[in-house]
């Protein structure tokens, strides 16, 4: 049998990029460049949410994003945030599995929230401006 090498700092950088990648686009450019903060207000209100959360998504999310990214206290952001994602999970439940059905499916939110956990668990890795934790 073969030996594959670990590179679990490598794999949390990853992880890292990919979740700030994941929520900056979702907080600037969806929320807010592409729906702006009126057309996220009107969706939420037509979700059942209230409308006054439209803006602090946004922030949270473009902020938590690149947090994230920089590795400040990342943990604890993905930690942070999670309420979002499951949030969100909530929404689209009803919409079935794939996130392309109609309304968005489940299986996207669900997804990130996993990868967000393994970022708590897994901690921010290399070019982190702080982290905790023990590092491998």
């Amino acid at each position: 049998m073969s030996r594959i090498a670990h590179y679990p700092s490598s794999a949390s950088l990853l992880l890292r990029i990919a979740l700030a990648a994941m929520w900056i686009s979702h907080g600037l450019v969806l929320k807010l460049l592409t729906f702006g903060v009126a057309g996220l207000a009107s969706w939420l209100t037509a979700t059942g949410l209230p409308a006054a959360m439209a803006l602090p998504l946004i922030i949270a999310e473009t902020l938590g994003g690149l947090l994230i990214l920089l590795g400040w206290h990342g943990r604890w952001v993905s930690l942070a945030l999670l309420p979002i994602l499951l949030g969100a999970l909530l929404i689209h439940a009803g919409n079935g599995w794939v996130f392309s059905n109609p309304n968005g499916g489940w299986e996207y939110p669900l997804f990130l929230a996993a990868m967000s956990i393994v970022h708590v668990l897994l901690g921010d890795g290399p070019l982190a401006l702080k982290t905790e934790g023990v590092h491998a």
